[in-house]
């Protein structure tokens, strides 16, 4: 938490608390990933820069997809890394495989 009570690093979310942290937050991140995927290990700085440089308007969760099965299973995710982005608690946007930051920030701020 940075020192005004926004999030500045992405939070740990679970198939358990996934429903409840797309809906706390008027805009939310979701990064499925994998500790073996070698390019959900090459996106993770940009997520993490990001969650900082957005801090306060954007949050950012990181999905274990190894461990939590059911989330991945109900968006229909083949492929990781994959970054879910939710406006309002609904799913609004999806960005596949390891790009650019600057294409993830693009996506993000067209549903700000």
């Amino acid at each position: 938490m940075a020192g005004n009570g926004t999030l500045d690093k992405p939070v740990v979310v679970t198939d358990d608390s996934f429903k409840e942290t797309i809906r706390k937050y008027p805009v939310v991140v979701v990064d499925c990933w994998a500790g073996w995927c070698q390019p959900c290990r090459m996106i993770a700085p940009s997520v993490e820069q990001l969650a900082r440089e957005m801090s306060g308007k954007v949050v950012f969760g990181k999905l274990d997809v190894d461990a939590n099965a059911v989330t991945p299973a109900e968006y229909g995710i083949m492929s990781i890394p994959t970054l879910l982005i939710f406006k309002g608690g609904e799913h609004v946007d999806t960005i596949i495989g390891a790009v650019p930051k600057s294409m993830i920030k693009d996506a993000i701020e067209r549903h700000m």
